[in-house]
């Protein structure tokens, strides 16, 4: 026992400190430490540190734990376990040597290029989606409070996924459609009145990814593709990167003009329809009844696709959501695009495709090579929370909240912009249509709003000779917040006619 005693010991002793009821493991601190001690030079290549039980003894436990710090260790490379004989310390030698010693025979001075050495194709149809602003509020399209995410209970289910014991093993799959699938399908079925299989399924990181997959497969180069005129910014950009021809239809309080469609197909042949039937991006009006099953005889005569886009089908205040298109098609007309999680954390959101099984066999295709691996964590989570029913609580939850912001939203505006602005209280959704009845530059509202700490982004921006609204996202800001954001809107509003 005279290697407790021993130097190494007395300095181990005395720079080790860890606590037991931490969610670091006691192994990972004490190895910490000691790669530390190592990293300064306390302890030297070569030096031979104590066995596991002498060591664990003087520092009071148990020898096990005091294994797994000698292999944690040794897997990063800073000792080495020589059977029967003992662990000595090693000093891994830096990668970035051989690189430096390149760079310096080189001649070459230690400021990175600003530009490539060599063309390539630019953008120019893609706008910048985010910009670069310097406010304490920001008013979105309409996306969820991640204040709202139920951070204990996700602790919770993230470690449990963690721990399935056939995890691993979901890596190697071999079959068609993931456990995952199988929940989804069964999810949308109760929810949205599908009657569709696992095989009908394609899950991805989101809808842009989706809509983006399902853009390669059906879209080639002057491919024709209807929008709204006024349009989700995101779905046209994917839609010219494709190379497609984008032409608008005039939308009104009952969603798209179906009566312009039937006349476009007449002249030319259409590719594809963009449509969110559920409540149209970005004015909130719901493709009535009559239009949908017209829209649905067109496609199935004129042979074209229609693309929806059920972006925000959860968020629903005033009775039940319409079912979508994709439930009524017989055909295979229909690409339905969605999301589920928006209660979550951006991270644990995923987009899915809903689609004949050709089609979706496909689209696989190109998911493997944009995201092969996938996330199985994310999957097994999701796939638990359907089959325990906790994401049809988290829903109903924020549903509540969400509703009461807009309720309050709608107060606000009434009371500041009574004669103003125009706007029709949506049915549901995290966004809210603001239409101004004179016409003024919404790029100089942008302007004085940012004076008084206000980013209106101009993806929220609508203005033309006939429109000039604002599609204001409600949903991330609580009330306090929505007070303050209408005040200074309406400052903005007020300095422009000064």
């Amino acid at each position: 026992m005279k290697n407790i005693d021993s130097p190494v010991v007395d300095v181990l002793k005395k720079i080790i400190q860890f606590e037991k009821n931490t969610e670091n493991p006691v192994f990972i601190q004490i190895s910490q430490q000691i790669t530390t001690a190592i990293q300064r030079g306390i302890m030297t290549k070569g030096t031979a540190l104590p066995g596991t039980r002498v060591l664990s003894q003087a520092l009071h436990i148990h020898r096990n734990t005091m294994v797994a710090v000698y292999e944690e260790l040794a897997s990063q490379g800073w000792v080495e376990i020589i059977p029967n004989k003992g662990t000595y310390v090693l000093i891994p030698e830096p990668k970035t040597a051989t690189i430096k010693a390149i760079h310096e025979s080189r001649n070459l001075t230690s400021e990175y290029a600003k530009t490539t050495g060599f063309k390539f194709q630019t953008s120019f149809h893609l706008a910048p989606i985010d910009e670069l602003y310097n406010a304490s509020l920001s008013i979105n399209d309409g996306q969820p409070d991640l204040r709202l995410h139920p951070v204990h209970q996700f602790s919770k289910w993230y470690s449990a996924s963690m721990k399935r014991k056939n995890l691993i093993a979901k890596w190697n799959k071999t079959t068609f459609y993931s456990n995952f699938e199988v929940q989804l399908a069964n999810y949308l079925n109760a929810t949205r009145g599908f009657k569709i299989n696992p095989n009908n399924i394609m899950n991805t990181r989101s809808t842009e990814m989706s809509l983006y997959i399902i853009s390669q497969l059906l879209l080639k180069n002057n491919d024709v593709v209807l929008v709204g005129d006024l349009s989700n910014y995101a779905a046209n950009m994917i839609f010219q990167q494709v190379g497609s021809k984008i032409k608008t239809v005039k939308t009104d309080e009952f969603g798209l003009n179906i009566e312009q469609i039937e006349k476009l197909c007449k002249k030319e042949k259409i590719r594809c329809v963009y449509v969110c039937s559920n409540r149209h991006y970005p004015t909130t009006n719901s493709l009535s009844p009559k239009r949908r099953l017209q829209l649905l005889e067109l496609a199935n005569q004129y042979k074209f696709a229609i693309i929806e886009d059920d972006f925000d089908y959860d968020f629903q205040f005033v009775g039940t959501a319409k079912i979508p298109l994709a439930s009524s098609d017989t055909n295979g007309q229909v690409i339905y695009l969605g999301k589920l999680g928006q209660s979550l954390f951006p991270s644990f959101q995923t987009g899915f495709v809903v689609a004949p099984k050709n089609l979706i066999l496909e689209a696989k295709n190109y998911l493997k090579i944009l995201d092969k691996q996938g996330d199985l964590i994310q999957e097994q989570m999701l796939s638990e929370l359907i089959y325990e029913g906790e994401i049809h609580r988290l829903i109903k939850k924020n549903i509540l909240i969400y509703e009461k912001r807009l309720e309050f939203l709608c107060q606000l505006l009434d009371q500041h912009f009574k004669d103003s602005i125009t706007y029709k209280k949506p049915n549901g959704g995290l966004a809210i249509w603001l239409e101004f009845t004179q016409k003024i530059s919404l790029v100089k509202l942008a302007e004085e709003a940012l004076k008084l700490d206000l980013h209106l982004p101009k993806k929220i921006l609508y203005q033309d000779k006939s429109v000039c609204a604002i599609r204001f996202g409600f949903g991330q800001l609580n009330e306090e917040e929505l007070e303050i954001a209408i005040i200074k809107l309406k400052m903005a509003y007020i300095a422009l006619s000064i």
